[in-house]
């Protein structure tokens, strides 16, 4: 592991100042297999532990690190420092973190679409836009019947090309992720065609959609209701190609107790949802893991609350979370499924 306390590297190069992090300092890895960070609530999360593998922490020094994107063919790590209005990058080759983007537009959620394109959800331009290979940058949605989207949050790409994201109003409603505006919408959640390009609500029955992902064959959409006390993770049902996609039997989950906060989340090949999670006491920070059925089978237990993750590496068998100032990973026995 990289314990850093040199500055960042710019994206144009230029060295910006960022002071060794006591958090940093005070982060001690197990020394001992299996890490007892992994935890293990029922039996059958020991097919997805690695007993070799432990929680790394690979960078720190952001204000509120979310949004996680790997980039295989360059092998690193993109992720939000939402406050900080920029974008880190952490390069697997190296162990170094750099400036990305900055500033971003108080950019959250990433994801990349079936192109290998960054899509990202932006606070303070209140859009979702994707950045070309040559680096120009596309609006993919801003408004919808002509007002002004709340403030994207959170983005998946689905196999057929259409974009789908959350439209909470978090970052309009302070000047802390973004800059205070009254919304115009209600918080939507929504499909853009990746065809023609087309916006459509997919519903509105969803308090404050947050993290959001599908099923590995795409048939399930699960969507984190944050306007909810405590926190419900809904699943409906995808129906239909194209235009016609419907999401129906709107449902819980999984209903969370109090303390318990997930946020972002993505979905294994087996079908289980890996969620950032925390925010009621030190027991609960990190992440959970929750199979097919609802049922929470593992935590891997951080310092930090944890917002997001993303599945990476070459097999996308490595887990890296965002949380709070820093980043981690975790070599896991599962790969993460395409397009999210």
């Amino acid at each position: 592991m990289h314990m850093q306390r040199r500055a960042l590297l710019g994206a144009a190069g230029g060295a910006v100042a960022l002071a060794a992090s006591p958090a940093l300092a005070q982060w001690k890895p197990s020394e001992r297999y299996p890490d007892p960070a992994v935890q293990v609530l029922d039996p059958s999360f020991n097919a997805y532990r690695l007993v070799l593998a432990s929680v790394e922490r690979l960078s720190t020094g952001a204000r509120w690190s979310e949004g996680p994107v790997w980039f295989g063919d360059q092998r690193c790590l993109v992720w939000s420092d939402i406050p900080n209005n920029r974008m880190l990058r952490w390069h697997e080759t190296t162990g170094r973190t750099d400036v990305f983007r900055n500033p971003s537009n108080n950019s959250n959620g990433n994801t990349r679409d079936r192109q290998g394109r960054q899509i990202t959800c932006e606070h303070l331009t209140r859009r979702v836009t994707r950045t070309e290979p040559d680096g120009r940058i596309t609006v993919v949605a801003d408004r919808f019947d002509n007002k002004p989207l709340n403030s994207p949050n959170d983005v998946v790409v689905k196999s057929d090309g259409s974009i789908w994201f959350s439209d909470p109003p978090f970052g309009i409603l302070g000047f802390y992720e973004g800059e205070v505006a009254q919304p115009e919408l209600p918080t939507n959640l929504y499909r853009v065609d990746g065809q023609t390009g087309a916006i459509q609500v997919m519903t509105g029955d969803v308090g404050r959609p947050n993290g959001l992902a599908f099923s590995p064959d795409e048939r399930l959409l699960y969507v984190v209701e944050a306007a909810a006390t405590p926190r419900v993770i809904r699943v409906f049902d995808v129906s239909g190609e194209g235009a016609q996609t419907r999401l129906m039997n709107n449902r819980v989950f999984f209903q969370c107790r109090d303390g318990e906060t997930p946020d972002g989340f993505r979905v294994d090949v087996d079908g289980n949802l890996w969620c950032g999670w925390g925010m009621g006491t030190e027991e609960l920070d990190g992440v959970r893991i929750i199979n097919k059925s609802g049922t929470p089978i593992g935590h891997i237990r951080l310092p930090e609350r944890c917002a997001n993750l993303a599945f990476g590496g070459r097999h996308r068998n490595r887990l890296f979370m965002t949380a709070s100032h820093s980043l981690y990973s975790l070599y896991v026995n599962t790969q993460g499924v395409a397009g999210g």
